[in-house]
């Protein structure tokens, strides 16, 4: 569990704990079961990071809500757009190996993150990926309950493909756009847990 679920989790157990020694055990409950859900929110298992070249991963679990060709910055490419729900893992990680040369904070609304204009107007982090391959850029996106987007990484520095980036609290979005050569192995629909098999199957020929 990343540092942000004790800070979170802690004082609604600890009300849990004082109302049940005041036999308040309703109260009690509810505030052990919000602890509960907050700690699981912020579990940060580990995952098995795919080794073959040219794989791109997911930055996040989730549903892919998007999949379709976009232009960034001039340039052709494609876009593939997850929707992370409240019980899914919200630790980000990087999609490649390489350095980030720019950490963009941008402010904005916090629409549904399920809205496909979230991804235009919503407060978001963006990072531009510079990778043996080429550019790639990853957004954390904020959604309607998830209302920060938090990155541990600065502009400068170098990440390898699977490490962890950040997290958005509380329902989210993640983007990731790669240039055009790049194949696409999944499509609008596909869930998966198991990050590995979603890796694999994110894979981009770059």
């Amino acid at each position: 569990m990343v540092k942000e679920g004790y800070y979170f989790g802690v004082p609604p157990l600890a009300l849990g704990g004082v109302s049940y020694l005041l036999h308040w055990y309703a109260a009690a409950a509810v505030l052990v079961f919000l602890a509960l859900f907050i700690f699981s929110f912020f579990r940060d298992p580990e995952r098995v990071i795919p080794s073959e070249p040219g794989a791109v991963v997911s930055p996040g679990d989730g549903r892919v809500v998007v999949v379709t060709d976009e232009e960034n910055a001039g340039r052709p490419g494609k876009r593939v757009s997850i929707f992370l729900a409240v019980w899914n893992v919200h630790v980000n990680r990087s999609p490649a190996t390489g350095t980030i040369a720019k950490l963009e904070y941008r402010p904005g609304k916090f629409l549904a993150a399920m809205r496909e204009r979230a991804s235009m107007e919503n407060e978001q982090n963006v990072f531009t990926l510079s990778t043996d391959a080429g550019e790639m850029v990853f957004k954390q996106i904020a959604g309607l309950i998830a209302r920060r987007v938090v990155s541990w990484k600065k502009a400068g520095e170098k990440v390898a493909r699977g490490e962890r980036i950040g997290l958005v609290r509380f329902g989210s979005r993640v983007d990731v756009w790669v240039p055009s050569e790049a194949e696409i192995l999944v499509k609008v629909g596909d869930r998966r847990v198991n990050w590995m098999r979603r890796a694999r199957q994110k894979r981009a020929q770059i």
